[in-house]
């Protein structure tokens, strides 16, 4: 079982690992980075917009998951909404996909001993928040569900899913304390 992260200096971070639990990490993070790579750009697309990254398609997907990745920032307000997502969510996306890149990659440049630098480490704990975001979205887990939740039985389908967003909780909490 892992211990969660450590620090070992000012600047290098450890997080040891058996092999299936640095498999699982390195699959959720190219799940994640595939889920959110913005589409390919459309060759038509104004060549300015493609520069400056605005994305005149961009609108609230209808995957619950991934809406609660890219949320609309006012959702009060459509026509600000759409304008705010033109500009930001390509760069959001390209940003929550490499933060997902990184954490494959020191996932398999390691072994049982997962290192990572101080920079990777901010990588680790955007990756961290998107995965638990999208798997609690799957599982439907709310404030006031947790308990019921966490007793459900082996053969109802949410089970793994909680156990690995109550894992990556504890990895999340644990990446937390050690930089605080």
């Amino acid at each position: 079982m892992t211990e969660g992260f450590e620090r070992t200096g000012s600047d290098r971070i450890v997080l040891r690992v058996d092999d299936i639990e640095r498999g699982l990490l390195g699959s959720l993070a190219e799940q994640i980075e595939e889920f959110v790579r913005p589409d390919e750009a459309d060759p038509d697309r104004d060549p300015l917009f493609a520069i400056v990254g605005i994305d005149d398609e961009a609108e609230i997907s209808d995957d619950p998951a991934l809406a609660r990745l890219l949320p609309d920032a006012y959702p009060d307000d459509p026509e600000a909404s759409r304008d705010f997502r033109r500009f930001t969510e390509r760069s959001l996306r390209e940003s929550k996909a490499a933060h997902a890149r990184t954490v494959a990659q020191c996932c398999a440049r390691s072994g049982a001993k997962v290192t990572m630098s101080m920079d990777e480490s901010a990588a680790w704990l955007g990756f961290l928040n998107d995965a638990r975001l999208a798997i609690g979205t799957r599982i439907g887990i709310a404030e006031d569900n947790h308990d019921e939740l966490e007793q459900l039985p082996e053969d109802d389908p949410r089970y793994g899913l909680f156990h690995v967003y109550d894992w990556l909780t504890y990895l999340q909490d644990s990446l937390l304390r050690c930089l605080g």
